[in-house]
């Protein structure tokens, strides 16, 4: 009963935008499946659920996925409109942003995970991108311009 109940409840949040518990009891109650509050908050903090920012502004519950993926493509769009050049020496990539950019477009780089990243140094309008050699730097500027298009 508990694992269909958590199965609807990921379903739900997957599928709509969940703003309470009590929409979410509610929900279930449609499903054919009877919950009370206390059952359905209980679940939330089995099911390590987090209220996240909606597209329409308001906040929705969603899982650690569904909000670290909502953060990364959040950081993606600030990275495309703040860069302005990339360009590599070596191993080490420099990508230059509008000026007070450069740790939100840091930040986007760290959340991507790309296994050729080392690792991000920024600055203000400057970042430091650090990969293994000479020709992953040319991989991983492939992959922004990729996602700059």
């Amino acid at each position: 009963m508990k694992s269909t109940r958590h199965a609807a409840i990921l379903n739900l949040i997957d599928k709509q935008d969940i703003k309470t518990q009590k929409e979410l009891a509610d929900k279930l109650k449609h499903q054919g499946i009877n919950v009370t509050q206390a059952t359905v908050s209980r679940d939330i903090k089995e099911m390590r659920l987090l209220k996240v920012l909606s597209g329409t502004g308001g906040y929705k519950y969603a899982t650690a996925d569904q909000a670290e993926h909502s953060v990364s493509e959040r950081f993606v769009r600030m990275f495309v409109d703040s860069v302005i050049s990339i360009q590599s020496a070596g191993n080490i990539i420099v990508i230059k942003t509008l000026s007070g950019s450069a740790n939100v477009a840091g930040e986007a780089i760290d959340s991507m995970r790309w296994p050729e990243v080392l690792g991000t140094l920024s600055g203000d309008n400057t970042i430091m991108v650090v990969v293994h050699n000479e020709e992953e730097a040319h991989l991983v500027i492939e992959k922004f311009h990729n996602i700059l298009r």
